[in-house]
């Protein structure tokens, strides 16, 4: 694929910009206001908008002309910010407290069939409400990457999880995030229609954007961009993250 024809450059977060929970590397940072220069950003994370502020936005000035280049969509795209001299939400496809309730019992149900055994200790949250997704996080919202990487690697115990509660709230979308999470939104609301809501709302064709991340398989979080036609390149890590993005500004 030809990148200097890209217009927009998207990208994953945990995994992709930086390690999971984790802020970005200020060598990263530097990186993105470098694109940024050239061409139109955007990052989209099965992560909550608090995420973002404390994992990407944290590293950044406070206030940057470029910003109105970066766009945000939280919550696997349920969500879009734009810089409009403060962060700005353009939309959001939130989840009604009727929705919520019924997402909770199904999940509560599903750990219980599944035999879910609570580690011994749990970092924050194992639940949260991100108003237009809700995710389970087995460890807890802010266990290391150490114990995330080994707890559930051929993603089977999630897969289990994932599988009844389909079958349950078949309305709704869950998939597997992240190293230990399960992310549930209304159904078709995912990475794929987040795209398809930038495309609109910056009147880009799918053929300008490319999109770089750690989980582009089938059944990995990042695999309905795929499946919505962009053209997409598959990184490790954040460190290959960095390799292309220094291409794309050299």
């Amino acid at each position: 694929m030809e990148l200097n024809n890209k217009e927009l450059i998207m990208f994953d977060l945990d995994g992709t910009l930086s390690e999971s929970k984790m802020p970005l590397e200020s060598d990263m940072v530097e990186l993105i206001i470098r694109l940024l220069s050239k061409k139109k950003v955007a990052v989209i994370s099965g992560g909550g908008w608090r995420q973002f502020e404390t994992q990407f936005l944290y590293g950044f000035p406070t206030s940057s002309e470029q910003f109105s280049k970066l766009f945000l969509l939280p919550a696997s795209g349920t969500r879009l910010y734009v810089w409009k001299g403060n962060w700005c939400e353009q939309y959001s496809e939130h989840l009604s407290p009727k929705e919520k309730e019924k997402i909770m019992v199904a999940l509560n149900e599903t750990l219980k069939s599944t035999g879910f055994n609570n580690p011994e200790k749990i970092f924050g949250d194992q639940i949260e409400d991100r108003g237009s997704q809700i995710t389970f996080s087995a460890l807890g919202q802010h266990a290391p990457v150490q114990s995330k990487s080994t707890w559930d690697r051929d993603r089977s115990k999630r897969q289990k999880i994932v599988d009844m509660l389909k079958t349950k709230i078949p309305e709704f979308d869950v998939r597997i995030g992240g190293m230990t999470s399960v992310d549930i939104t209304r159904r078709g609301v995912n990475k794929g229609y987040g795209i398809r809501k930038l495309e609109e709302y910056m009147k880009l064709s799918l053929d300008k954007m490319l999109f770089v991340g750690d989980a582009l398989f089938q059944g990995g979080n990042d695999y309905p961009v795929k499946a919505a036609g962009v053209d997409c390149i598959q990184v490790k890590g954040p460190n290959e993250t960095k390799e292309l993005i220094r291409t794309l500004v050299n």
